[in-house]
């Protein structure tokens, strides 16, 4: 019975003591050695977000998706390809959200177009009330 016991104690502590998250990548936090090359990978990491935390560029998040696509990046530089290539990838990969510039697809052109059409609505609206009142005066 003390057998028993001891086992079903064992099995219900294993999960207490099982790694929880794998190991970093290994650029997630190191710089590259070349300073040239780490600024180009910076500079592209700054205009990527993080997937997790949606507000933060993955430069600046603690997060391990945002660690590991620091070292995607890294080891693409450091291989020679070239950032607009690697943000392409990364956009392939996730989607147009993951990068801070926004694009300019041509389905986006009535988003782009919106705020100026409004504004001429409103002017023409504005003006023709102004028109009304001065008719009253």
């Amino acid at each position: 019975m003390r057998g028993l016991i001891a086992l079903i104690l064992l099995v219900l502590a294993t999960p207490l003591v099982a790694q929880t998250a794998l190991p970093p990548a290994p650029y997630a936090d190191r710089q590259l050695d070349d300073p040239r090359l780490e600024a180009k990978a910076r500079d592209l990491m700054l205009t990527i977000r993080c997937l997790t935390c949606q507000s933060q560029s993955i430069a600046d998040s603690n997060a391990s998706m945002a660690g590991d696509m620091r070292s995607q990046i890294r080891e693409r530089i450091a291989a020679g390809e070239e950032p607009e290539a690697i943000r392409t990838w990364l956009i392939d990969r996730y989607g147009d959200w993951v990068s801070y510039e926004p694009t300019a697809a041509p389905i986006l052109w009535p988003l782009w177009a919106a705020p100026v059409l409004l504004l001429g609505l409103g002017f023409v609206l504005m003006r023709g009330r102004i028109r009304r009142r001065k008719g009253k005066v």
